[in-house]
């Protein structure tokens, strides 16, 4: 998803901990101002979320509340790979790349791909890796490449390339490099590559299918899922979930999103027999190591806007789905929305973490959601650990459509962003600005959360699809059992078009999304509910940091972050809280960083307090 006049300045979290990496080696590089307790414990970040688990949580001390303020850029490396649309390179790029760190050195995608090894005390080039992606293709959802994974082979047996990166690409690889050399590792499928584009169907162009988040390491087993063209068609590719050994690329497993009843429905398959339109898994994956569980983060089957047409394949749609890690047989599954009409899928990693209840240690695995709720779920079972309950929420009037009368909401924790917007709320900087966009909230359609879209009747999507949180996902302090969500409140306006009324759509409304959905009686259209002047329409803050105890439930703190210096039209640090997707990380000193807000600006900000500190 984008912002419309936005989407340059949005921060990301690869950036943010790249950033951290590198001004922290800046210490041993000039005069002490402070005591730093030099003989604290060292680390690197040697998986996507540091841990399999996604906990984003680093147990560095030595940078402190006392001594941040010290901090400076040690190095800068700019791999250059941006594209903002031409003839030759017909897709945007998103850095959205968070950096792994193990055995001494630093690893990470470019947008194009391309994966570079750097010192990381440095900032010297090791090695840089292309694999010459055709850059031409119209990708479904920019070029982004948000990580790569570290395995090692620990079974004693000899042969080449022991310690290897895993990256998948845009044009749908999934390659094994040498993690010393960054050549790609000969006895890995076809000279170190496997290619993800056989099996999952045809493809209408270059791009709609492609891979944007790193693969996960379950044992021997590399698992990748995909990211899939939004509202294009009712007979979109499969989204199956695959497993290959990291060692040799073998085919270990494969996992078929559609329903445990697929065989006594006639479902369309592609030509390897996966069953075509089902969820796919687009964000990071989670893994528990010890209880060989890998935790699946889930999209919406297609098409996002219109469901009739489903028959059941939204069976696992927008949902945290748990698979044995050596076979990919489901464990167990837990479904955040029921049939999804909002593209409210599941953004970002499941985070796995330990809480205390009476007494007793818990394992959980944690959900972040674009809705701003925040299941909490046992990590064994799937069983919520506070209670979920099912409310009724609005009904539509589409001909054809079929709505659920309810809608899991969580107890605790509360929900992170707003669920009602009426016309005398509408935000704007001047009075005429305020006026103007209080008659346009009163002219959408708009019956509460779940205000399922109309039919050429612009309907108030809030909140919207971007989130609450997205792909940058929550950071997890497991020690004092405190989760850290950054989430944005953006108010969104939808509605659906009659198929027959697309094209003519489509050339009045130059720059609107306006998806075909096509097999579906009607596409779609969305956008950000923004002002003239390009600013948000609900009341601020529209981006804010929140701490949550585990254990209790409760919000500890809730603050803005960002300032609109850098996307107003006049250039001032007004505190309001602005938009941003990229995640927060913690330190074991109490320290959360941040650079996700759509200002140019990282900080720091206190874990007991939510005070930024810098």
């Amino acid at each position: 998803m984008a912002f419309p006049k936005m989407t340059k300045r949005v921060k990301t979290a690869g950036g943010t901990i790249l950033v951290i990496a590198l001004a922290a080696i800046a210490w041993r590089y000039r005069p002490v101002h402070v005591e730093i307790a030099l003989d604290g414990p060292t680390a690197e970040w040697p998986s996507y979320g540091n841990d399999r688990g996604g906990s984003r949580y680093s147990p560095l001390t030595q940078i402190t509340a006392e001594n941040v303020g010290y901090l400076e850029i040690a190095w800068e490396y700019h791999h250059g790979d941006v594209s903002g649309g031409s003839e030759e390179i017909r897709s945007t790029t998103a850095f959205e790349a968070t950096p792994i760190v193990v055995d001494g050195t630093l690893y990470f995608p470019t947008p194009f791909n391309r994966v570079i090894a750097l010192d990381p005390e440095t900032g010297e080039e090791k090695w840089v890796y292309d694999p010459k992606i055709d850059l031409s293709g119209s990708f479904s959802n920019q070029l982004i490449a948000r990580g790569v994974e570290y395995w090692e082979d620990d079974s004693g047996t000899s042969g080449p390339s022991r310690r290897r990166i895993f990256t998948a690409t845009n044009d749908s690889r999934l390659i094994a490099l040498d993690a010393e050399t960054g050549r790609p590792c000969a006895d890995f499928g076809t000279d170190g590559a496997v290619d993800l584009s056989q099996g999952p169907g045809d493809f209408r162009w270059f791009g709609e299918y492609h891979i944007t988040s790193p693969p996960a390491i379950a044992g021997d087993a590399v698992i990748v899922g995909s990211a899939i063209g939004d509202n294009v068609r009712v007979d979109a590719p499969s989204g199956v979930v695959r497993a290959y050994h990291a060692r040799t690329g073998e085919e270990l497993w494969t996992w078929d999103l559609a329903p445990p009843d697929k065989d006594e429905k006639n479902y369309p398959t592609s030509e390897a027999g996966y069953v075509l339109a089902t969820p796919n898994v687009w964000a990071p994956i989670a893994v528990d190591v010890e209880r060989d569980i890998v935790f699946l983060p889930t999209g919406n089957a297609a098409p996002d806007y219109f469901a009739a047409s489903r028959n059941g394949l939204d069976y696992y749609s927008s949902s945290v789905v748990a698979v044995r890690g050596a076979t990919g047989e489901v464990v167990w599954n837990f479904q955040t929305v029921h049939h999804d009409l909002w593209d409210f899928d599941i953004p970002c990693q499941p985070t796995l973490t330990d809480i205390t209840r009476n007494g007793e240690k818990i394992p959980v695995v944690v959900q972040a959601t674009k809705m701003g709720l925040i299941f909490i779920l046992h990590r064994e079972t799937g069983e919520p650990i506070f209670d979920v309950e099912e409310r009724p929420v609005p009904q539509g009037n589409t001909p054809g459509e079929i709505y659920s009368p309810t809608q899991p909401f969580p107890v605790k924790p509360p929900q992170l962003v707003g669920r009602d917007l009426k016309p005398e709320d509408a935000w704007g900087l001047t009075p005429f600005d305020r006026r103007s966009n209080r008659k346009r909230v009163a002219a959408l359609h708009f019956e509460g959360m779940y205000t399922p879209p109309r039919v050429n009747e612009p309907t108030l999507m809030y909140p919207g699809n971007g989130g609450g949180t997205n792909w940058g996902g929550v950071a997890v302090d497991g020690e004092r059992e405190i989760l850290v969500a950054n989430t944005m409140d953006l108010a969104w306006v939808v509605s659906l078009i009659p198929a027959d009324e697309i094209d003519e759509a489509r050339k009045n409304n130059p720059g609107i999304e306006i998806g075909r959905q096509e097999g579906a009686p009607y596409g779609m259209r969305r956008e950000t509910l923004l002002s003239g002047l390009g600013l948000p329409i609900n009341p601020p803050p529209w981006g804010t940091l929140a701490a949550i105890d585990l254990g209790k439930g409760d919000i500890m703190w809730q603050v803005k972050l960002g300032t609109i210096r850098d996307i107003a039209p006049v250039p001032i640090p007004i505190k309001l809280g602005v938009p941003g997707l990229g995640g927060p990380l913690i330190t074991a000193s109490g320290l959360i960083f941040i650079a996700a807000a759509m200002d140019d600006y990282m900080r720091a900000f206190d874990l007991k307090t939510g005070e930024e500190i810098w």
